[in-house]
């Protein structure tokens, strides 16, 4: 795919970025976007935002404007054999499992062996789809266990990746402080791509350890950048210079019908970029009365309601504030009716990251897996053997019905 990088994902100017937008979406096949054929004279892409979950923060310079429409292209964009789709695939796009930025509609199958200790050879994820000469997919073996895995949101995830490493290990004492109804745990995982040469917004290298992961239900991914990278791959057998390697399978293929890397460092550099630009859906500003109901149910202990960003974040627009993003980005025990069994750097079967309560009322379902279909079920099913909501569920159940309803009203509008 042509690049318009300067070689470190950056562009020249936002007259070039929309200019080469159509071309590039066309060289890639997206008739549906542009004009077929890869003519200098292709008309930019208008992108349209009628959709209050796709809108990008305020305050962006022209540069980062332009760059945040070719983002969500490609975001948008279904990719095909000649691409580098597959061999094997869950998705071709990764609005097929973020549509609209939110949740779903797709699903991840996620399986552990049932004797929960032989390694399954081909990972722990079930990738049906075929693609580039595959003839077998990766399905769940006889007596695995099986779970799903809802798409999340990713609007305002680059909120989540500005937030500063101090600010939650803060949290994380004052959970582990006598007394505390919660014992959240930062997941330190390692950075698991290639080098980025695009150093705006962190120096990570292969392997660097003890990172705070930020990204993914359990959070296993560090950086935002990492996380696009790591869809193109998992997602769509799609490699890059950050994922250049394609996933073992049954077959045993190297490579698909795009021979070598599929797309670009400034591909997944530019949907990353994308992808922390996302603004947080328009949300009435909550009052004192209803900030204090969730508070007092014990639902900001772990959902906080806003973390400090960095001040040198490279978006100006999030660098230095107060992320309203209610979650502390920690591990939290659920306890076994929630768990999946399936560990992820050091978080265990049964532990998950605080999801952000950002966009709830685009969302048709809750929990890791959809099972909650209200948010009422949400909450309820918080509760269980081992979970550490327990205490705070039994707040919410204590309430009067219409202070239950308020306190549902307020989660459901943030």
């Amino acid at each position: 795919m042509p690049s318009a990088s300067n070689g470190l994902g950056r562009r020249s100017g936002a007259g070039e970025l929309r200019a080469r937008l159509g071309a590039a979406l066309a060289c890639l096949g997206a008739a549906a976007l542009v004009p077929a054929g890869c003519a200098d004279d292709v008309p930019p892409l208008e992108v349209v935002r009628d959709d209050p979950s796709d809108n990008p923060l305020r305050g962006l310079s022209d540069e980062e404007m332009a760059r945040f429409d070719l983002g969500d292209a490609l975001f948008e964009m279904r990719f095909l054999e000649s691409q580098g789709l597959g061999p094997l695939y869950i998705r071709q796009a990764c609005a097929s499992c973020h549509a609209g930025d939110a949740r779903g509609p797709g699903a991840v199958t996620k399986m552990v062996p049932g004797d929960g200790a032989t390694p399954l050879p081909y990972g722990q994820t079930a990738r049906p789809q075929l693609a580039a000469g595959a003839i077998t997919g990766i399905t769940p073996p006889p007596g695995a266990r099986t779970s799903l895995r809802v798409g999340p949101a990713v609007f305002a995830r680059g909120y989540l990746e500005a937030i500063t490493d101090a600010e939650i290990e803060r949290v994380e004492r004052e959970q582990t402080a006598p007394g505390s109804p919660v014992s959240g745990r930062i997941n330190r995982v390692a950075y698991q791509a290639e080098l980025n040469p695009d150093a705006r917004f962190h120096g990570f290298r292969p392997g660097d350890q003890n990172l705070i992961g930020r990204f993914g239900l359990k959070a296993r991914l560090a950086t935002v950048d990492e996380f696009s990278a790591d869809a193109f791959q998992g997602d769509m057998g799609i490699t890059s210079p950050l994922r250049p390697t394609e996933l073992p399978n049954p077959d045993g293929l190297g490579d698909d019908h795009r021979p070598g890397v599929d797309v670009t460092l400034d591909d997944v550099n530019t949907v990353a970029d994308y992808v922390r630009t996302l603004a947080i859906p328009r949300r009435a500003e909550p009052n004192a009365a209803d900030r204090g109901l969730f508070a007092s149910a014990g639902c900001g202990a772990c959902h906080v309601p806003a973390l400090r960003t960095r001040a040198d974040y490279p978006v100006a627009a999030l660098a230095g504030i107060d992320a309203p993003v209610y979650t502390d980005l920690l591990l939290h025990d659920m306890g076994v009716d929630l768990a999946d069994g399936l560990p992820e750097g050091s978080a265990s079967g049964s532990e998950w990251r605080t999801a952000p309560l950002i966009g709830l009322r685009f969302f048709r379902s809750y929990l890791h897996d959809g099972r909650a279909k209200t948010l009422r079920q949400a909450i309820e099913l918080h509760a269980g053997s081992g979970s550490e909501a327990n205490v705070s569920v039994a707040a919410f159940m204590a309430l009067t019905a219409a202070d239950q309803e308020r306190l549902i009203a307020f989660v459901g509008g943030l």
